[in-house]
């Protein structure tokens, strides 16, 4: 079994850093927060608070941290640390550019690199189901791919350096479009006379169907586990949504892609947070365009 130094402890990585443990992996973790480096020493995670007092030795170094930024910050530090050839992956969601730098400075401090943002929420981290987009050379995916899998249920080589994020934001441009046409759905179906049910039972078997209503329907009743059902308390914030959205336009800007949904969905987003709403499920967005403020 290998070493493990886990960095960022939070509501994804701490789960999945238990996950590691338990499939029987030495796991060192860190975290600045008190609470979440207590939390995963609960689950057999040897903590500490600074990354730099964990990297020694191990085999794999895995980040899930809040942006670019902070990732190139946290690797400048600890790479000169890691023992050669450690592997390096980050499961942040970053932009582009900040991925395949850190795949630079990777390289050129004799170590191999992941880019391996995730998709399945804090449900997926728990049940280790989460699906891995990984950028990467193959060989390093290869070495990778036995850790991914204790954390994920689908674990995809999307191509080289970068190339995970770029299919994160694509894949998350995706559901923050798809999400506010659903909603536009059923708040204009509501004007008109239509049940919820009976429109999800058209759209969710018809043309219409897509995640946002099938797994995720944005109004209580037809699927139980979705927020709607638990007053919109997040599975996957607005915050978060936006962040995705942002990183997706400012991807669209510098490869000059036109994106003018996503622009839109970002815009809405945005207006929805700055109402107060970043810390609500994605899907309340119904809310905010029953009101007709977007």
């Amino acid at each position: 079994m290998s070493t493990i130094a886990f960095i960022g402890l939070g509501n994804m990585g701490g789960p999945m850093a238990a996950n590691l443990v338990k499939a029987g992996h030495a796991v060192r973790g860190a975290d600045l927060s008190a609470a979440s480096r207590e939390a995963a020493a609960a689950q057999g995670v040897s903590v500490a608070e600074n990354a730099a007092d964990i990297v020694a030795g191990a085999d794999v170094i895995i980040t899930m941290l809040p942006n670019g930024k902070l990732v190139l910050g946290v690797w400048e530090q600890i790479l000169p640390l890691a023992k050669p050839g450690a592997l390096f992956i980050d499961s942040s969601t970053i932009d582009v550019a900040s991925a395949r730098k850190a795949h630079d400075m990777a390289a050129a401090a004799g170590m191999t690199a992941l880019d391996a943002p995730v998709s399945g929420g804090v449900g997926g981290a728990a049940a280790g189901t989460l699906t891995f987009m990984v950028g990467g050379a193959k060989d390093a995916f290869d070495a990778g791919k036995p850790v991914l899998d204790i954390m994920g249920g689908k674990i995809v080589h999307c191509g080289d350096a970068g190339a995970g994020q770029a299919a994160k934001i694509c894949n998350n441009m995706i559901l923050g479009v798809s999400m506010i046409g659903v909603c536009e759905a059923f708040a204009m179906g509501e004007k008109l006379g239509l049940s919820h049910q009976a429109l999800f039972d058209v759209a969710s078997t018809s043309s219409g169907q897509c995640w946002s209503i099938t797994s995720y329907c944005p109004v209580p009743g037809p699927v139980p586990t979705s927020p709607a059902n638990n007053d919109y308390k997040p599975g996957f914030a607005v915050d978060l949504m936006l962040k995705d959205l942002k990183l997706s336009q400012e991807a669209a800007s510098a490869s000059g892609a036109a994106t003018p949904l996503g622009a839109a969905a970002a815009a809405i987003y945005e207006r929805f947070a700055a109402a107060g709403f970043g810390g609500a499920d994605f899907s309340g967005i119904i809310n905010f365009l029953r009101d007709g403020k977007h």
